[in-house]
């Protein structure tokens, strides 16, 4: 089939496909005399296990990279996806059923306790640490990821307190000192856990906002929280570049 028509059917657009084409992702069968893309049977079958992966978070390269493998194997590949997807519909399930709760609660119908209310949050998979890799070099990720797993549940109700501390003074302005504090207790919780510079610090704040699926995942503990974030991160680097002095508040132990 043409272009159009295998976009239409997968549900994705034309210039997604061109893309995928560009890359060395997904190349046509064949292009014919004037010049229109036509996808075979197994152009849609590879197009198929593209869009799990995406659907399961892979970037694109590591898509390629896994469909590229002379030991890629599709039968198995197809299994583990759907694995993976259950794993994937399980948390959701709970996240429903938490948000049901927290709907009745906001109706006056029951109450919540604050480990309730944050039922079926799962963090303990990063589905952007190759963009991390990238950015800040894979050392430094890899001893943080590290340190987060020797740390356990501790390390993850840390980030929860940190992400609600931060999501409950969201309306006020970044750089406001109550902001800045707070702020202050997420790099320095990093660096308890791996290496950041005042740059990189920054950095990971743009990607909260650059990328839809941080967006995502962080307003999950209110909305906005991402962009005051973002905000309040780009600040705190700044300052921290200035100088100690320049913070306009004691560090928090």
């Amino acid at each position: 089939m043409h272009i159009k028509q295998a976009a239409e059917l997968a549900g994705v657009s034309v210039r997604t496909l061109h893309h995928y084409d560009e890359i060395g992702l997904l190349s046509p069968d064949r292009v014919t005399d004037a010049g229109y893309r036509v996808y075979s049977d197994d152009n849609l079958r590879r197009l198929q296990s593209i869009l799990y992966y995406r659907e399961l978070g892979f970037l694109l390269k590591d898509i390629r990279a896994i469909l590229g493998d002379p030991a890629f194997d599709r039968l198995q590949a197809l299994e583990d996806q759907r694995r993976q997807l259950l794993a994937k519909q399980r948390q959701l399930a709970l996240m429903i059923e938490t948000i049901d709760q927290s709907i009745q609660e906001e109706r006056g119908e029951q109450t919540m306790t604050h480990e309730e209310r944050f039922k079926g949050f799962d963090f303990s998979q990063n589905p952007y640490e190759d963009e991390a890799k990238e950015r800040w070099g894979s050392e430094t990720v890899e001893k943080t990821n590290a340190a987060i797993q020797g740390f356990g549940k501790e390390a993850e109700d840390r980030m929860n307190e940190i992400f609600r501390s931060l999501a409950a003074i969201r309306q006020q302005a970044p750089d406001s000192g109550e902001a800045q504090a707070v702020i202050g207790d997420w790099y320095r919780f990093l660096n308890t856990i791996g290496t950041y510079t005042p740059q990189a610090f920054a950095g990971l704040g743009e990607m909260y906002t650059a990328d839809e699926r941080f967006t995502q995942n962080i307003d999950q503990f209110g909305t906005g929280l991402a962009a005051f974030m973002q905000k309040a991160m780009a600040v705190y680097a700044e300052r921290l570049q200035d100088g100690p002095e320049c913070q306009g508040h004691p560090a928090r132990e």
